[in-house]
């Protein structure tokens, strides 16, 4: 990448910024402070990007300047074309999951730009890191998980273990994910179910009953711990995702969970992973590493009175 000093040109590959929630959205608080900082923001669906007959990777993007106030939270110039690879500086990949075909194409496109424009996070080791996949490199970590489409080996699983938890693998947001009792009822129904609905396996974990006290989302920044927050489910659920209804608390890192950033944190700096989110359940039990487009710096920094998005854009900057 050309070594740059001033302002740099941003690129925000999200959702319609129309749909957000500003009161807790990541992508947005990056948004913010990139403009506090003097950076020049631009958007653009995911859905606008063109590689060219030159092999030029566009896009349709407008520049936008953003403001905390719901209702009115952004301002839109006229859209053009802009050259991610010559026009912009950093890329910030920031489309919702899930984790499907159109993401690992968007992944693909956006690699061949990484010679000439900072992509975050690396477009390469987030194709190579789905959350529920990566994660399975520390299995010592880990609840008793099995990765499988059989039936078979599934109710094995569960006569092992009791109550299990069965989710998509590429599933997000705590969407469509049952608890399975320890009687296993309905347990090979399900299991139909997701084979008719997602062609790759499936997840199952052991039933952490530890989920009740709290599911804590750890937000590295650089491979460096930036802060914490402990979701609680909301009532009549055991999930505890923010977005089906779980609310947030102030936290403190365990021993446990302090010794699995130390093991993941250097990995994910190395493979280009600035902005990550672990999960942890119980204060010991990771069970995801959340880098396609992580969530919880708005709730951390409102807890503990600290600037995470101004530590994303510490490491951002600091690559220049």
């Amino acid at each position: 990448m050309t070594r740059r000093t001033g302002p740099l040109r941003v690129a925000v590959q999200m959702d319609p910024l129309h749909s957000i929630n500003i009161a807790g959205d990541s992508s947005f608080a990056l948004m913010l402070a990139a403009q506090a900082r003097g950076h020049e923001v631009f958007h653009y669906d995911v859905g606008a990007l063109s590689l060219d007959e030159t092999d030029r990777l566009v896009a349709r993007a407008v520049p936008v300047t953003v403001q905390p106030v719901a209702g009115d939270h952004f301002n839109a110039g006229e859209a053009r074309r802009l050259d991610l690879g010559c026009d912009i500086d950093v890329v910030l990949m920031r489309q919702d999951p899930p984790f499907h075909m159109g993401y690992i194409t968007a992944t693909h496109l956006l690699e061949r730009i990484e010679s000439e424009t900072l992509v975050v996070n690396n477009p390469r080791s987030v194709r190579n890191a789905p959350e529920k996949v990566m994660v399975l490199d520390y299995r010592r970590f880990m609840p008793p998980t099995l990765v499988t489409r059989s039936v078979e080996e599934v109710r094995a699983f569960q006569k092992r273990h009791g109550a299990v938890v069965v989710k998509p693998i590429h599933g997000n947001g705590g969407k469509a994910i049952f608890r399975v009792s320890e009687e296993g009822e309905n347990l090979g129904a399900l299991i139909e179910v997701f084979n008719q609905t997602w062609p790759e396996p499936h997840m199952v974990q052991a039933f952490l009953p530890d989920v009740a006290k709290g599911d804590k989302r750890i937000v590295l920044v650089d491979g460096e711990v930036a802060g914490a927050i402990n979701r609680k489910p909301g009532e009549g659920e055991f999930r505890s995702n923010l977005a089906v209804g779980g609310y947030a608390e102030k936290t403190e890192l365990t021993p446990e969970e302090q010794e699995i950033c130390a093991a993941r944190g250097p990995e994910l700096k190395r493979l280009g992973l600035i902005f990550v989110g672990i999960d942890v359940i119980g204060g010991k039990w990771l069970t995801e590493i959340n880098v396609t487009s992580p969530t919880g710096i708005v709730a951390i920094d409102r807890f503990n009175g600290t600037d995470t998005a101004g530590m994303i854009w510490d490491a951002i900057e600091a690559r220049f």
